[in-house]
């Protein structure tokens, strides 16, 4: 990660990202990193979804130019995270191992589409067509750009 601002960009609506957010601690040597909720109008969210990231199939972390996606932003996410905490050295521990992260990412990412489908909530992609955002319907999904 470079010294330019940060953004991650979660969903939420959804209780298990807000919660996973709201309990991690960043390192202070991260930088200035902004949480964004992806269902809120902002030129960061604007950018990634322009960029063509599906922002239904994961959360995005952005750092300059660079764009992370789904198992790529948790990975980035967990080398910014401190080791304060049972909660921090646990997702550091599992997140911090990319192959982990991409087998396990998956799964969480059905369990939050289950979550907000139960709870009534609507994909992101409605609320990112409200404000400008492109629709599910005309929005090519891409990978993550390749960490170096």
């Amino acid at each position: 990660m470079s010294n330019e601002p940060i953004y991650i960009i979660y969903d939420g609506d959804c209780p298990f990202c807000a919660n996973y957010m709201a309990m991690l601690r960043l390192r202070r040597a991260a930088g200035a990193v902004t949480l964004l909720n992806l269902r809120e109008d902002h030129p960061a969210v604007r950018e990634v979804v322009g960029r063509g990231f599906d922002l239904d199939e994961g959360m995005a972390v952005k750092s300059g130019e660079r764009i992370y996606h789904g198992a790529d932003a948790v990975h980035q996410i967990a080398l910014m995270t401190s080791p304060v905490g049972v909660f921090n050295r646990l997702s550091a521990w599992v997140f911090k191992r990319p192959r982990l992260t991409r087998a396990l990412y998956p799964a969480l990412r059905a369990c939050r589409n289950l979550t907000l489908k139960l709870l009534g909530r609507p994909p992101a992609s409605q609320d990112l067509a409200a404000f400008g955002g492109r629709g599910a319907d005309d929005q090519p999904t891409r990978r993550s750009t390749p960490s170096q």
